[in-house]
């Protein structure tokens, strides 16, 4: 259970209409290393989890990537609002518009729809975990390459902090990941799957 406060985690308030850069963030809502996957990826893993202080990681990451997806469709949202045919047009949005108007659908900035198989949930807890390191650089990287790109301060804000939070989630899924090792042994971590071999997870 989950209690949704009204508010973004970090403020978006753009000032200018720019649907040439909404295709590109729109990237981090339904791209492959986007908010979108990461959050369905986290709340996923999450199930298979032995270690409940691990698998409170898991759901904290996973809600606070819910906030992540929140803050880029607003930002595309805001990009787009109040488009005329002939910014469309200019833009090279058309495409884009012609499936969609203005409404917020994930995809990458390629235009490749969200798919579930560019995330993973495998049932061990050291895969997953290793996958989560992965994936939180990434999201890193992509806000890095957005962040070249982008020179609006409306924009860059919200990216900027986004981009921190990236940062944050690895030092937190690097430190779930040495719990998980500390109970297992230390000459071979990979002997076993902790999830599978020994009963417990976190709804237990």
């Amino acid at each position: 259970m989950w209690n949704y406060e009204k508010r973004l985690e970090f403020p978006v308030n753009i000032k200018r209409t720019d649907p040439k850069m909404a295709q590109l963030i729109i990237t981090q809502y339904g791209g492959p290393d986007g908010e979108l996957g990461a959050s369905m990826r986290y709340l996923s893993q999450r199930f298979a989890m032995p270690y409940k202080n691990v698998c409170g990681v898991l759901t904290d990451i996973g809600t606070e990537e819910l906030a992540h997806l929140e803050m880029v469709c607003t930002i595309v949202h805001q990009l787009t609002r109040d488009l005329t045919p002939e910014q469309v047009k200019k833009s090279g949005f058309g495409a884009y518009y012609v499936d969609h108007t203005a409404g917020v659908w994930p995809q990458a900035a390629s235009g490749v729809p969200f798919s579930a198989a560019t995330f993973q949930s495998v049932g061990d807890p050291i895969t997953d975990l290793s996958e989560d390191l992965a994936a939180e650089q990434k999201a890193r990287t992509t806000y890095d390459n957005l962040l070249r790109l982008i020179d609006d301060p409306d924009v860059r804000e919200p990216l900027k902090f986004l981009r921190e939070r990236e940062i944050v989630h690895f030092q937190r899924f690097g430190e779930a990941l040495r719990t998980v090792q500390d109970h297992l042994d230390s000459k071979n971590f990979y002997a076993i799957n902790p999830a599978f071999d020994h009963s417990g997870n976190c709804n237990k």
